[in-house]
């Protein structure tokens, strides 16, 4: 589907100008058995077909474990910092599976990996290359979120953006109208932050206040100073709580909240305190900014059924695009925000905008697009859930499509992969003391974690500049620091392959 010399070439130059920008910004342990990696046929496979082996080209290294070059080429792109270089796409080739075994070495059979299982694969064409139990499904932790992006950006137009908005109900009553923004805000916007970082105009979220400035404006035209408000969230349905809910790592999921219900929106936190009922947070929050343009709210907000049909708007804000949501939701990790895209797929495919409609939607929406579904178990679309299953061979098919030059919606995914050592998730890993500092700025990928679980699932550039999509997956009960730095010194030993 995506090999053939004009495609490759096509794909190479897409997948590295998105690595040229850079962004600003428990489970049972399974076992002591190791990784064993797929042998090598005579002939390669595209990612998620046949089984499992890779494709074998004559190797070497220079006697000291150093996979060598072809043609003893200098490295391609930088090894340090956070700027991702093109590299020399246009001649470079792909690492054989022999001399990724080669480069891999004991790597893979760290203990403190417990069960791995891993692919490696030409981002260029898609094909597979190497890895170990590559089509056993595993638990995926958040690189599920790579699955909810796919979807959502290829269901959705790229300039989808998530309304709330404000309706008239009978004479002298408005009702406030959850459209699935969990970005929604009440802070100023100087004040609003991302991962610690400022945001720029076009990530910046919706207003809270501002709603209620347009709103207030609307009700003064017409003459009304005085109103009773009511909240709409119907817009979902089953349950509001994730199965593995703890109030901190995601919010009781409503189509109506702000600040993704924190209790306190300026919380740096990772995992912060949510308020019990996000919508009436967000009513309140609302009304008091009411309040302060001058309109009397009588009593308190009260949730109210579904709004009429055809009802007339007053005022509306809407969302950043579904785009700069995913790559938000990407590069922070961010729970409650993939469960709220999940969800807008969910309701693009017309199912219901549920856990299980989401997971529907999800699956429906990537076998649409071609990715192998072999053993795919989802029931969320953030990966909390211990009950997903997701082989490697799969997560790298997702980046591979997500690549692609024939589909450019589907960018975001790359674009909100975290960049090692330098943003999201990745900002404290690939360090010094990690012995795998020679790769960052050079990996970028979805981090997964879990307890019992890590994951890793990106793109890195290699010493000969190919760039490579790949999948880790690991269940143990080492220390997780331990087991993260294991993996990523696999990942460093995939950059510094010229093999």
């Amino acid at each position: 589907m995506r090999s053939g010399t004009g495609a490759g070439r096509g794909r190479r130059a897409a997948l590295a100008a998105a690595l040229g920008a850079v962004l600003a910004g428990g489970t049972t342990f399974a076992g002591p058995a190791l990784a064993q990696p797929s042998p090598d046929p005579a002939h390669s496979r595209r990612a998620g077909q046949g089984d499992g082996q890779g494709q074998d080209r004559p190797g070497g290294d220079h006697g000291d474990g150093r996979p060598q070059r072809r043609g003893d080429r200098p490295r391609a792109v930088p090894v340090k910092g956070p700027v991702l270089a093109a590299g020399d796409a246009a001649d470079s080739k792909a690492p054989t599976g022999g001399g990724l075994r080669t480069a891999l070495g004991g790597t893979v059979q760290d203990k403190a990996l417990g069960t791995l299982n891993f692919a490696v694969a030409d981002a260029a064409t898609g094909e597979f290359l190497f890895g170990a139990q590559e089509n056993v499904p595993a638990t995926p932790a958040s690189t599920t979120k790579l699955a909810t992006a796919v979807a959502a950006l290829a269901l959705l137009p790229a300039e989808h953006r998530i309304a709330t908005t404000v309706v008239r109900g009978a004479p002298g009553e408005i009702t406030l109208v959850g459209g699935g923004d969990p970005t929604l805000t009440a802070l100023p916007a100087d004040q609003v932050r991302i991962g610690g970082a400022p945001v720029d105009q076009d990530s910046s979220p919706a207003s809270m206040a501002e709603l209620a400035h347009r709103t207030a404006a609307a009700l003064k035209a017409a003459g009304t100073a005085e109103v009773k408000l009511s909240y709409d969230t119907s817009l979902y349905t089953g349950p509001l709580l994730h199965h593995d809910h703890d109030a901190t790592n995601i919010a009781a999921v409503t189509p109506l909240m702000v600040d993704e219900g924190r209790i306190d929106p300026r919380s740096p936190d990772e995992a912060p305190a949510r308020v019990f009922d996000p919508a009436g947070q967000a009513a309140d929050s609302f009304a008091g900014f009411l309040r302060a343009e001058g309109v009397t709210v009588q009593g308190k907000p009260a949730q109210a059924a579904a709004a009429p049909a055809g009802a007339t708007e007053l005022a509306r804000v809407e969302s950043p695009t579904i785009g700069r949501l995913v790559e938000r939701m990407l590069t922070t990790s961010d729970n409650t925000l993939a469960e709220a895209v999940a969800r807008q797929a969910a309701l693009a495919a017309k199912q219901p905008a549920s856990f299980e409609g989401a997971a529907k939607a999800v699956t429906g929406e990537l076998a649409a697009l071609g990715v192998p579904l072999d053993g795919v178990v989802l029931t969320d679309g953030s990966g909390l859930a211990k009950a997903n299953l997701i082989p490697p061979i799969t997560l790298v098919d997702l980046l591979a499509t997500a690549a692609a030059p024939a589909h450019p919606e589907l960018r975001p995914v790359i674009t909100g992969l975290p960049v090692a050592g330098f943003s999201g998730t990745l900002v404290n890993r690939f360090g010094a003391k990690s012995g795998a500092n020679e790769a960052a700025g050079i990996v970028r990928a979805k981090t997964g974690t879990l307890q019992g679980v890590n994951t890793l699932a990106g793109t890195v550039v290699d010493a000969d500049g190919r760039v490579l999509a790949f999948a880790l997956m690991t269940r143990t009960d080492a220390d997780p620091t331990a087991a993260r730095a294991a993996v990523d010194r696999i990942v460093a030993r995939i950059a510094a392959c010229g093999c």
